[in-house]
């Protein structure tokens, strides 16, 4: 493991709460709950799949979902997604194409706020914009920290059984 990911101070990385990165003026706020939706998936539905256009940011408020990607012809696993995780800030934030599928793995609800409302609440609001670029910051920090304890572990097993042979 890297000296960074072991003098990463952990509170940098933690998630902020959701009322702390959506809070902005009432007519911004306004803007967004009234062009809101909730949306239903069935287990193994797909809510969006990779490289498909953005249609907005989703809040996961219920059920299980699954992330998953492929790079290089090659598949991958990148985890749970659950209640109160917001998905894809990286398409809504930037070029508007997704760069995983997400699928549902039990019934569930997702909260979406439409991409242009979205876009004009950046627009009306720029603070907002730069709490969701932060958050994305401390979600690839988080899957670095996960990725770098993941190998490292492989890594200490092999070290100790050299060490008993």
């Amino acid at each position: 493991m890297s000296i960074e990911a072991k003098t990463a101070p952990k509170h940098a990385v933690t998630a902020r709460p959701l009322t702390e990165l959506l809070e902005c003026p009432p007519e911004t706020g306004n803007l967004l709950t009234e062009t809101a939706r909730c949306v239903d998936f069935q287990a193994g539905e797909s809510v969006f799949r990779q490289n498909a256009d953005c249609k907005g940011l989703y809040l996961v408020v219920s059920g299980a979902f699954e992330r998953k990607a492929e790079r290089l012809k090659t598949r991958l696993a990148l985890g749970p997604v659950r209640s109160g995780d917001l998905v894809e800030l990286a398409a809504a934030l930037g070029e508007s194409r997704h760069t995983y599928s997400l699928n549902a793995v039990t019934p569930g609800t997702a909260l979406l706020l439409p991409i242009d409302p979205l876009r004009q609440a950046f627009e009306s609001y720029p603070p907002l914009r730069m709490r969701l670029l932060e958050e994305l910051a401390r979600e690839v920090s988080r899957a670095y920290r996960v990725c770098c304890l993941t190998r490292a572990i492989p890594l200490r097993r092999r070290a100790a059984s050299r060490e008993s042979l």
